[in-house]
C-alpha cells in the first residue's frame, strides 16, 4: 500500500468517531446511553459529550476489573503511548502472558466506550479519564505512582538539579531541561538504575520499599536522615513541598519491574461450588419454598383483609407494626419487611388514600388469588426480579439519619436488578445443582464492577470486616437469601424453574457426581456467558416456563381434613381455596408446617355462627370434608354454642341487652366483670348500658355468654367480616440507573441523524452569491438569492446545505433536497431528520451548494 493510500492517524476522539462504521457506533451510544439523550447534532457533539466528566465518570465506574487497570495504567503512561508501553505497564518485565492475552480485549472495550482513541502506535486516554486517574497530592493515583521526574522536579533550582546529577554520577548539563532529561534516562535505564541502588545503604532500600506501592509521599524533618539524605542526593526522592517527598515514578516502575499494578487481574476470578446437590433435590426444596412463599403471602394480606397498619406521616410502616406483622407471619422483621415489600412490588398492596390512611390489598390481590399456585409464584418472582426497592436497607439510615421503613420513601436503589440479574446468571453458570461459596460470588461480582476507590489486594477479598459492606455486595448477599426465601434457589443453589426465569440455557453436567447432598465438592470451571436481562415481552414467556416447570413441583390442593378426639382437625396438606376459607373462621391455627393444625374452640364455633352459619350447617360441612367421623366433643361443642348463640341480644340504645331469661340478667348483674358495662334493668327482660354495643358484646362475651347483636328492628345481625380494599392501585415502577439502554430501533435512527447532522457540519461548499460563512457558522445569503438557488435545485435535484432558526431562536445546519417551494415555504427531504421537512422561508438564514465531490 502506498504511502497516501495510508488513512492518516486521528488528531482527535472526533475524528477518530467519524471514521468508525455504523455498528461501532452503535455499539459505543449502547454501552453509554447517557451519550443519546439528547441526540448529538453531529460526532463533534458525541465526543465533546463522551469528555464530559460526569459522562466519564460513570463509564469509568462500569469497567470490569482489569478494564480499569488498563485505564489505569494509561493515565501514568506517555501520552500518546504505544501498546508495547501499556503491555509493559501491565505485564511488568516478565511480560505475564495472561496479561497478555487479556489486553487486547480490555483495550477494545476501551476504545470501543471511547474512552480510548488512536491506534496502536499512539494510544490516547481521553483528557477527562487522565485528570481523574493521574497521580496529585490531592488524589493519588489508583497505581499508587506518584508524579515523573520532570513534573517532581519542575520547581527545583537549577543549581539543586546539576547537584542531583553529579551525585549520581553523571556529567553536568547547560540547562535544567537537559539535566531533568538525563536524569530521566538513568532512571529509566535497567542497568545502570540496578548498579545505583546496588551502592545504596539497606535502610535506605527499606525507605523506597515502603513507598514503591504507594503512596508515593513521605515527610521528612527538617534535617533528614543519613538514609534520607542518601537518596535525596541522587535524586531517588525529591522534595515536592516543605517536609514532603515524593518517590518519582521512574523509580517506582524500576522498583516494581515495570508494573503499574502490584496484582494485575486479566482473569476474572472462578465462582467456586461450595457444595453440589442432586437437581432433584434442589428443585423439591425450591417448590417446597415457592409454597411456603405464597401461603406467607396470603397470610400476610388475611392479616390486613379488613384494613391493615397506618401509614406513618412519612409514609411506610411504623416499627411497632412491622413488628406485630413478623409476630402473626411467625418470622424475623428483617424477613416480614421482605415479604411486605415483595407484596407491594406485586401491586398486591397499597395505601387506600382515605382520610385516616391505611394499607390494605388491592384488587389485584383478589385477581391473583384465583390464578394457578404456580402462576402466581412466578407473578411474585418476576416483581422481584425487577424491582429496585430493597427490603434489606429496612431498619438502616438514609442521609439525613432518618430511620428507614418498610413501604415507606428511600427504599429504591437502581442498582438492585442489575445486580439480582446477574448474581442469577453467575449461578445459572454452575453445574446443575451446584450451590456458590458466597466469598467466590462475591469477588467475582468485584472484578466485574470494582466498587468506588482503591480495591483491596486480591487475598484480602472476602474476609470479614473488608470490602464486602458496599453496596452491591450487600445486595448480593440479600439476593442470595430472597431468592432461597422465594423458591428462586433451593439449598443454595439455582432450580429449574428459576433457571427458566432467569431465560438461562440448560448447563454442562458436572463432571463428577456427589454421594450424597450433603457432599461438598470444589468445582472450578469457566462459567459460561450470562444471558442478558430479558425485555418485557422475553420475561413474560421465561415466567411462563417457570410456572409450567414449578407446576408438577407443588402439592396438589386437598378437600378434606382428618378430625381428632382433642377438638383439632390436621390438614395433611394445601386445602382448597373453599375449605380453607371456611375452616378459618370456624378454627384457629394452633400449628404450621407439612400438616396445618387447626382447633376448635367456643370462640372460633361462635365466629362461624356470627358470620351466618347455623350449626347444622357447620355439621353438614364437617362431615363432608372430614375423613374420619366427626367426634363426639366436637359436636357437642357446636351444639352447646349454638344452644346459648344468640340467647342474649345487644342493641343500640346507646346499647342494651334483651333476655327473655329473667335468671340470666339477674347473673349478669350480679356479676363484679359487669360493673364497667354500666347496666341497669329497664324492664324484667331489658337491661340499659352505658357502654356502645361493640364494648357490650365484648364485655358478655368476656364473661362466658355467647350474646347476639341486633338491628333497629330486632334481627339478629350477620357479623361476616368484610374484605377492604384500596381504590385500583398500579405496583410501584423500578427506578432505572440512568437512562435506559437504547433498542436497536433507536439506535439506528441516532445514528443516522448523528450521520447526516456531521455531514451538515463538515461538508465542503461551494459559494453563492454572498460568501458563506465558514468554521460551522450559518451560511448567509440575501432572500432572493435564498429563493433563486431553492427554486434552481427542484428542478435540478441538487442537495443543498442550509442554516436554519426554529421558533424557539435555536440555529442549526441542515443538509436538504428541495421537493417543492410556494406560499412562502420549501418542502423538502432533509438528511438530518430523514425525513421530508416544511421550512418557512423566513427562517432559512442562507443557502450554499454541496462541493462537487460530495453530493
Amino acid at each position: 500500500m502506498s504511502t497516501e493510500e495510508t488513512p492518516a492517524a486521528p488528531r482527535s476522539l472526533a475524528e477518530a468517531l467519524r471514521a468508525r462504521d455504523d455498528r461501532s457506533l452503535a455499539a459505543l451510544l449502547r454501552s453509554r446511553p447517557d451519550l443519546l439523550t439528547p441526540v448529538p447534532g453531529d460526532l463533534t457533539q458525541l465526543a465533546t459529550r463522551a469528555a464530559t466528566r460526569a459522562s466519564v465518570v460513570r463509564a469509568l465506574e462500569r469497567l470490569d476489573r482489569f478494564a480499569q487497570q488498563t485505564a489505569q495504567a494509561l493515565a501514568v503512561a506517555a501520552d500518546p503511548a504505544t501498546y508495547d508501553e501499556l503491555l509493559g505497564l501491565l505485564a511488568g518485565d516478565d511480560r505475564d502472558p495472561a496479561v497478555a492475552a487479556a489486553l487486547p480485549h480490555a483495550l477494545g472495550t476501551l476504545r470501543e466506550q471511547a474512552l480510548v482513541w488512536g491506534g496502536d502506535e499512539r494510544l490516547r486516554l481521553v483528557r477527562t479519564a487522565r485528570e481523574l486517574l493521574a497521580p496529585s497530592p490531592q488524589h493519588p493515583s489508583p497505581t499508587g505512582l506518584g508524579p515523573t521526574v520532570q513534573e517532581a522536579a519542575a520547581g527545583m533550582s537549577p543549581g539543586r538539579i546539576q547537584q542531583i546529577l553529579t551525585t549520581a554520577g553523571l556529567p553536568s548539563t547547560h540547562d535544567p531541561v537537559s539535566a531533568v532529561a538525563a536524569l530521566t534516562a538513568l532512571f529509566t535505564d535497567r542497568e545502570r538504575m540496578a548498579a545505583l541502588l546496588d551502592r545504596a545503604p539497606a535502610d535506605s532500600l527499606e525507605v523506597l520499599e515502603r513507598l514503591v506501592w504507594g503512596p508515593p509521599y513521605g515527610q521528612v524533618a527538617p534535617e533528614p536522615a543519613p538514609r534520607l539524605r542518601w537518596l535525596l542526593d541522587r535524586g531517588l526522592l525529591l522534595p515536592t513541598a516543605p517536609g514532603t517527598v515524593v518517590l518519582p515514578r521512574e523509580v517506582a516502575l524500576h522498583l516494581r519491574r515495570g508494573r503499574a499494578h502490584r496484582a494485575p487481574e486479566p482473569v476474572p476470578p472462578p465462582v467456586e461450588a461450595a457444595a453440589v446437590h442432586r437437581p432433584q433435590v434442589v428443585d423439591a426444596t425450591a417448590a417446597g419454598q415457592a409454597y411456603t412463599a405464597l401461603a406467607t403471602v396470603e397470610e400476610l394480606l388475611k392479616e390486613w383483609d379488613e384494613g391493615g397498619p397506618a401509614v406513618l406521616r412519612a409514609g411506610g410502616l411504623s416499627v411497632r407494626d412491622l413488628k406485630r406483622t413478623a409476630v402473626a407471619l411467625d418470622v424475623s422483621e428483617p424477613v416480614a419487611a421482605f415479604w411486605v415489600e415483595l407484596a407491594y412490588a406485586a401491586g398486591l398492596v397499597a395505601s387506600d388514600g382515605e382520610a385516616d390512611e391505611r394499607y390494605a390489598a388491592t384488587p389485584a390481590y383478589d385477581e391473583w388469588r384465583e390464578l394457578p399456585a404456580a402462576e402466581r409464584w412466578a407473578r411474585l418472582a418476576t416483581a422481584w426480579l425487577t424491582a429496585t426497592r430493597t427490603a434489606g436497607l429496612v431498619g438502616g439510615r438514609d442521609a439525613r439519619d432518618r430511620t428507614l421503613s418498610a413501604l415507606g420513601p428511600g427504599l429504591d436503589r437502581s442498582a438492585a436488578p442489575e445486580v439480582r440479574h446477574r448474581v442469577l446468571a453467575l449461578l445459572a453458570g454452575l453445574p446443575e445443582g451446584a450451590a456458590p461459596s458466597a466469598g467466590s460470588l462475591l469477588a467475582r461480582l468485584r472484578w466485574e464492577r470494582p466498587p468506588r476507590g482503591p480495591v483491596e489486594a486480591p487475598h484480602e477479598r472476602g474476609r470479614a470486616g473488608g470490602k464486602d459492606d458496599d453496596l452491591r455486595g450487600r445486595l448480593a448477599r440479600w439476593t442470595l437469601s430472597e431468592a432461597e426465601l422465594l423458591g428462586v434457589t433451593g439449598r443454595g443453589a439455582l432450580s429449574a424453574h428459576g433457571r427458566a426465569l432467569l431465560g438461562a440455557p440448560a448447563p454442562r453436567a458436572p463432571q463428577a457426581d456427589p454421594e450424597g447432598p450433603g457432599d461438598k465438592l470444589p468445582v472450578h470451571h469457566r462459567p459460561t456467558p450470562a444471558p442478558a436481562p430479558l425485555s418485557p415481552a422475553e420475561q413474560a414467556t421465561a415466567a411462563a416456563t417457570a410456572a409450567r416447570l414449578l407446576a408438577p413441583l407443588l402439592p396438589e390442593p386437598l378437600d378434606h381434613v382428618l378430625l381428632q378426639a382433642d377438638l383439632t382437625a390436621v390438614a395433611p396438606g394445601p386445602l382448597r381455596r373453599p375449605l380453607a376459607d371456611v375452616l378459618g373462621v370456624l378454627a384457629d391455627v394452633e400449628s404450621k408446617g407439612g400438616a396445618t393444625v387447626y382447633r376448635f374452640t367456643p370462640g372460633s364455633v361462635r365466629r362461624a355462627l356470627d358470620a351466618g352459619r347455623t350449626a347444622a350447617d357447620l355439621h353438614a360441612f364437617l362431615a363432608e370434608h372430614s375423613r374420619t367421623p366427626v367426634p363426639q366433643p366436637l359436636a357437642y361443642l357446636i351444639d352447646d354454642v349454638a344452644r346459648r348463640h344468640g340467647h342474649l341480644r345487644v342493641g343500640a340504645a346507646s346499647a342494651y341487652v334483651r333476655c327473655d331469661d329473667d335468671a340470666m340478667l339477674n347473673e349478669i348483674l350480679a356479676d363484679r366483670r359487669a360493673a364497667g358495662l354500666g347496666l341497669r334493668r329497664l324492664a324484667p327482660t331489658v337491661l340499659a348500658a352505658q357502654a356502645d354495643p361493640a364494648t357490650l358484646l365484648e364485655g358478655l362475651r368476656a364473661m362466658g355468654f355467647a350474646p347476639a347483636a341486633e338491628s333497629a328492628e330486632g334481627d339478629v345481625l350477620i357479623a361476616r367480616a368484610h374484605a377492604h380494599r384500596t381504590p385500583p392501585r398500579t405496583a410501584p415502577e423500578p427506578v432505572p440507573e440512568g437512562p435506559p439502554v437504547p433498542d436497536d430501533t433507536l439506535l439506528a435512527a441516532a445514528v443516522r441523524a448523528i450521520r447526516a447532522g456531521d455531514l451538515a457540519s463538515t461538508v465542503p461548499r461551494k459559494q453563492t452569491g454572498t460568501p458563506a460563512a465558514t468554521g460551522g457558522a450559518l451560511p448567509r445569503t440575501t432572500s432572493a438569492e435564498t429563493l433563486a438557488t431553492l427554486q434552481a435545485a427542484v428542478l435540478t435535484g441538487e442537495t443543498l446545505w442550509i442554516g436554519y432558526v426554529n421558533a424557539e431562536g435555536a440555529a442549526s445546519q441542515r443538509v436538504i433536497e428541495p421537493v417543492r417551494v410556494e406560499g412562502g415555504f420549501v418542502t423538502a427531504y432533509d438528511h438530518t431528520a430523514d425525513g421530508v421537512r416544511t421550512y418557512p422561508l423566513h427562517r432559512i438564514t442562507g443557502v450554499a451548494e454541496l462541493a462537487d465531490g460530495d453530493r
